[in-house]
């Protein structure tokens, strides 16, 4: 129900007619030029803006002579300078200009009298001749379900710079004369002839548009070849009723969000086994405490079971304190066995997400974990495995890749490659390094570093000196083991030490399968992991995860990002792989599986390097508009832009690099005097890595990763449980999520680690646990036995 002076809209009711309002003169002063300026200085580089400028001067010299010929020609001619520019971005600056330009002009008296007919129930209708990017924000805030305007023709998401028709024509000198007045309704055959409709009428009937933004379609057609035409009805609830869960990385990213969405969802399910590695900080019990009591991600549970959250949680997690790293999952033998009898499912989670870590670190989380996991999985009685992994454990490669588990996977295709031979050579590699590091080769080699070294070891002797040395051979051996992991990844095809050691453990799995036809293994590769569109709320994320540091890049002052423009960034949301996790879960429990699923847009719902580019850049300018400061203004003008290769290394950090060098050089040999410009050489520096380490996934290696899997298992879900456990990669809007979903994400939860500023502070939960039960809660909420 709506009240005069409320802007709360009205439901449209197409079975009265239009109440048509011209928008011009009641209720703004606007032109057509101001608004198709403000998108042409407002482009994504500063070449287009001062090139689309001089198109707006040289169109302000002929609109006259365009204005006598025509106002349509005149119209069209006038937004021809906007070809090119991209829908993201007109929809974007559409807002901004109605908020920050057009809003404040607003002519009271019109407002006034237009939510008075929305109150008495008019089905109002604007009519503009400005684009409809600008008079959707300015129909949503005044209430106006449908609209009439202007409207561009896209191809590809860029403007072709061509109007479609109708073209909706300026008003003439008595229509300005005549429609200054606060009410601006007009009878439908004064507007058909203000318009040039009047020998056209149906033209008015197919120009009323809705005033939503309207999301992009998505065509791309998904082949289920050999499956059924009406697969076998699926439903999670009856699966995953009573089940047994082990749930290992239930701390992680994936791993919580997976978690809260089952104990919220599925309180059907008999018990989670959580295991969680004790620290020397932390038990197993507080890190998991800790969880509950600090993460948002539980913020759902704890409204829903107030001081009832700590029992819940006892009657339904068991938390064991152990090491996937170690024989028996490192569990005390006694538990080990109690659990493997009772199993229905093992969920893998967990593993190390850096890039190029410690070779040492990336075999023990990743390989040694898989293999002393499948180990436990064969005393199961029962139980399925779902392991998960990366779309980009297959490397480097191009073209579309297909949801199969190959035997002994490398990139490069060699047949001598052989995954457990690879994994020892490994292992063995790193006890030579270890080795290595503690000969008197390396220990002098490290003493002379040491000694030389302008500061800090130079004055030190005996006891002190000998420390520092010791600690140079633990940054050694770290920094050794990362170059050859790295290395030995390069070598074979992937593009860093986490996709290869990832790799090898999906080879592990292959392994296990071929000698034991009767498990129930899925492997799920989900792509690049980011924000949630819902769960357990809108914009959820954590740490600095895979895109964090690029995305902050971009919205500094750099601005040249080499990238493959038509190569695809498969991103998705941290909530759709959680849904796809509970799908396949319940499809290994029904043994109804396929072997590996990938969790991925790119086939699907594509978005190419170059709109994910534009899109940070927007996302980024949507927060720096609505800040003060010369900085934030500064920021607006400084839109990335993808460019190639070899443009980067000329204009951007690599060459800034070596002119700060240059000049930090020229005044070393003067005495006293520090380099100028040390911090902004060190700062490109970084750029420099990031960028590096990035190239993989923006500019080489275009992949599309097939996930015919997961749809069919969609397919299958029974109607009534689709809303909670429907699988839909097809229904991200990408423009919505990158720019008030995605980015808004980052900086709440992952700028603030990149900057070293701490988190918001919020308040902690302590969920009481009742004891009574004696020894029958030991064990369970946070106690391993």
């Amino acid at each position: 129900m709506s009240s005069s002076g409320s802007n709360v809209p009205h439901p449209p009711d197409n079975s009265r007619a239009p109440v048509f309002w011209r928008v011009e003169g009641s209720l703004l002063n606007l032109t057509a030029v101001r608004p198709v300026g403000f998108f042409a200085w407002n482009a994504q580089s500063f070449l287009e803006r001062w090139t689309r400028r001089g198109g707006m001067g040289l169109l302000a010299m002929a609109r006259p002579l365009l204005y006598i010929v025509g106002r349509v020609a005149a119209t069209r001619v006038l937004h021809t300078v906007l070809r090119g520019v991209s829908r993201d971005r007109l929809d974007l600056l559409g807002e901004e200009f109605f908020e920050y330009h057009l809003k404040g002009r607003l002519k009271p008296r019109g407002v006034e009298k237009l939510r008075e007919a929305l109150a008495a129930g008019a089905d109002i209708v604007l009519v503009s001749q400005g684009l409809d990017h600008i008079m959707r924000p300015l129909a949503k805030y005044l209430g106006a379900h449908r609209i009439v305007s202007n409207r561009l023709d896209f191809r590809d998401g860029l403007a072709t710079g061509r109007l479609l028709d109708p073209v909706i024509r300026p008003r003439g000198p008595l229509g300005r004369l005549r429609g200054n007045r606060p009410d601006g309704r007009v009878t439908r055959e004064q507007l058909l002839r203000d318009l040039g409709f009047a020998g056209r009428p149906e033209t008015l009937d197919g120009a009323i548009r809705p005033a939503e933004r309207p999301a992009a379609k998505v065509s791309v057609p998904v082949v289920f070849s050999g499956s059924p035409a009406k697969p076998v009805p699926l439903s999670v609830r009856e699966s995953l009723r009573g089940k047994q869960i082990l749930l290992i990385g239930g701390t992680g990213f994936i791993g919580k969000v997976w978690l809260a969405s089952l104990l919220s969802e599925l309180p059907e399910i008999g018990r989670f086994y959580l295991l969680i590695r004790g620290r020397r900080s932390a038990t197993a019990r507080e890190r998991f405490d800790r969880m509950i009591e600090e993460s948002p991600v539980f913020d759902a549970l704890a409204a829903r079971h107030g001081d009832g959250l700590g029992n819940f949680l006892r009657d339904r997690v068991e938390v064991l304190s152990g090491d996937v790293s170690q024989p028996n999952l490192g569990l005390p033998e006694e538990v080990a066995s109690r659990i493997a009898g009772s199993l229905d499912l093992v969920v893998n989670s967990g593993g190390l997400t850096d890039f190029n870590p410690d070779l040492r670190d990336a075999l023990a989380m990743n390989v040694r974990s898989t293999a002393y996991l499948l180990d436990f999985l064969g005393r199961c009685r029962r139980a399925a495995l779902l392991h998960l992994s990366t779309c980009y454990a297959i490397g480097q490669r191009d073209g579309r890749i297909l949801e199969e588990l190959p035997r002994n996977y490398s990139p490069r295709g060699g047949p001598n490659f052989v995954a457990t031979r690879e994994w020892q050579s490994l292992e063995a590699l790193v006890r030579e390094t270890e080795a290595r590091a503690d000969s008197a080769e390396v220990a002098e080699e490290i003493r002379q570093e040491a000694i030389g070294k302008e500061h800090a070891a130079k004055d030190l002797h005996g006891a002190a000196l000998e420390n520092q040395i010791r600690k140079s051979r633990v940054r050694w051996l770290r920094r050794t083991l990362t170059d050859s992991g790295r290395r030995r990844a390069n070598e074979l095809g992937w593009p860093n030490t986490y996709t290869f050691t990832k790799s090898l453990s999906e080879s592990l799995i292959r392994d296990y399968l071929d000698a034991t036809p009767g498990a129930a293994i899925a492997v799920v590769r989900p792509s690049i992991v980011e924000s949630s569109v819902a769960h357990p709320f809108l914009g959820w994320n954590e740490g600095v995860n895979t895109s964090a540091s690029l995305s902050y890049l971009l919205g500094t002052f750099f601005r040249q990002l080499p990238t493959n423009a038509s190569k695809c960034l498969d991103l998705i949301p941290v909530d759709l792989v959680s849904r796809g996790m509970t799908l396949v879960s319940a499809a290994l429990v029904e043994r109804r599986h396929e072997r590996l699923y990938h969790l991925a847009t790119s086939a699907v719902n594509p978005c190419n390097m170059r709109r994910s580019i534009e899109l940070t850049g927007l996302g980024h300018r949507k927060f720096y508009r609505a800040q003060n400061g010369l900085q934030h203004r500064l920021r607006l003008k400084f839109d990335a832009i993808p460019v190639s290769k070899g443009r980067y290394d000329k204009l951007s950090a690599p060459a800034q690099k070596m002119i700060v060098q240059i000049i930090n050089r020229s005044v070393m040999p003067i005495p006293f005097v520090r380099p100028p410009l040390a911090r902004q050489e060190r700062e490109l520096e970084k750029v420099i890595k990031l960028i590096t380490l990035f190239e993989p996934f923006i500019l080489y290696n275009d992949h599309v990763f097939d996930a015919g899997n997961i749809e069919r298992l969609n397919a299958a879900l029974v109607p009534e449980e689709r809303a909670r456990f429907g699988y839909d990669a097809r229904s991200v809007d990408w423009w919505d999520y990158w720019i008030n979903v995605h980015i808004p994400a980052l900086r709440k939860w992952c700028y603030p680690l990149i900057e070293g500023r701490p988190l918001e502070v919020r308040p902690r939960r302590r969920p009481e646990v009742d004891r009574r039960a004696g020894a029958s809660a030991a064990g369970s909420l946070g106690a391993a036995p």
